[in-house]
């Protein structure tokens, strides 16, 4: 796996928990999800802001959910995900942050080609890693990743697909590859490799949990400037 990491960029796990944990997640998810309350302030949509609030979010994103829901990061998902991000990248990688993405049945509005580092401000040591926990059965149609194969760590220029959306950049498609996943399985990708998901269009839920891992001393870097992963949506890092 770490020899395919550091190739291509990303990797696939086909079973990082067992279904019992991703039934556990699931209530926990949902209960998160149905809080407007208590995610306020860390919650946004990735499809775009609307005028009408009373609109189904299209794409949940609600930014570091274990701040407010312990039983998450004491879940074991964390543990596992944090060993192999260590197996990947050295011993000194810790958890950074964590998200929840939903993709809503029907919304099909799709995640567009991004790299997670415009997102994040400049820092001299790279390294990093985000796990993207299925806990769903995931597949082109309701919104799996796809990836394209690493080949340096140059950042694209980006800017938001929609107003109060996620980042996207243009990007050559053609050597994209489509990660299905069954639930419990998840894949790993650095933040440099560029990656998408179409959108939603089945009767079911598209639930993921991201956990993204970096060095200590970076860690520590991000939260002397006041980056702690839970503030505006922007570019912060654009070359």
């Amino acid at each position: 796996m770490r020899k395919d990491f550091l190739t291509t960029g990303f990797v696939k796990l086909d079973t990082l928990i067992p279904f019992s944990e991703v039934e556990k997640l699931r209530v926990l998810y949902e209960d998160l999800l149905n809080d407007k309350k208590r995610t306020e302030g860390l919650r946004s949509d990735l499809g775009g802001e609307e005028e009408n609030k009373n609109t189904v979010e299209k794409i949940t994103q609600i930014m570091r959910p274990s701040l407010i829901e312990s039983k998450l990061s004491e879940s074991m998902t964390y543990e596992l995900a944090l060993n192999h991000a260590k197996k990947l990248l050295g011993d000194d990688m810790e958890l950074d942050f964590d998200m929840l993405i939903n993709k809503a049945p029907h919304t099909n509005t799709p995640t567009p080609w991004h790299q997670d580092a415009a997102y994040w401000i400049k820092m001299p040591d790279k390294r990093s890693v985000s796990c993207w926990v299925a806990l769903d059965n995931v597949h082109a149609e309701n919104g799996c990743m796809w990836f394209i194969p690493k080949e340096d760590e140059l950042l694209k220029e980006h800017r938001p697909h929609t107003k109060g959306g996620a980042l996207h950049c243009e990007t050559d498609t053609s050597n994209a590859q489509c990660i299905t996943l069954d639930a419990g399985g998840c894949t790993f990708h650095d933040g440099f490799t560029l990656h998408f998901s179409r959108g939603n269009t089945t009767d079911g839920p598209r639930r993921a949990l991201i956990l993204n891992f970096r060095p200590k001393k970076m860690i520590e870097f991000e939260r002397e400037q006041g980056i702690e992963h839970t503030g505006e949506r922007k570019v912060r890092n654009n070359s």
